[in-house]
């Protein structure tokens, strides 16, 4: 498994983890109208490729299969961070944060952030995220409960 910056070549199978994911996985916490609105149908692979070229994006490379990803925003945010419904529990979720966090170490970023659906809210406790407060969210006409979460990074910016 190989931690790596995204390609735009990826944006198709990152588009289509993303969509996989939250209807399969994510529908453990929230209803079906809602994972439909979060993920619907008509999937814009551009779309994808366009954001993820504008962020830090890391992928897990399976040998060709991404296995999970996560994007880094210049200002700290943690946007999309999703791992391949057949790679849950490997370990996956973490290396991405990893190469996550020491990015923006690199960068001099002291607080990275993110707003944590039910299903992610263990994983980036796990990770030393606070909760900063539950919020309702909507999306597509349904409205979701997720979290917004913090941490403080130490010696950001210092050389190690």
């Amino acid at each position: 498994m190989k931690i790596r910056l995204f390609h735009e070549q990826d944006a198709v199978q990152i588009a289509q983890l993303f969509h996989e994911t939250v209807r399969e996985i994510n529908i453990r916490d929230y209803s079906i109208d809602q994972v439909k609105a979060w993920a619907p149908d008509n999937i814009h692979f551009r779309n994808w490729a366009k954001v993820c070229s504008n962020r830090y994006t890391y992928v897990a490379d399976d040998e060709g299969a991404i296995a999970g990803f996560g994007e880094l925003e210049f200002s700290g945010h943690i946007d999309c961070f999703y791992c391949h419904k057949n790679y849950q529990g490997m370990g996956i979720g973490r290396k991405i944060y990893c190469a996550i966090e020491d990015k923006a170490h690199e960068l001099g970023i002291n607080r990275l952030y993110t707003e944590a659906s039910i299903t992610a809210k263990p994983f980036f406790l796990h990770m030393g995220f606070s909760i900063v407060r539950e919020q309702q969210v909507e999306r597509r006409g349904e409205t979701f409960v997720n979290y917004a979460m913090e941490k403080f990074l130490k010696n950001a910016g210092s050389p190690a």
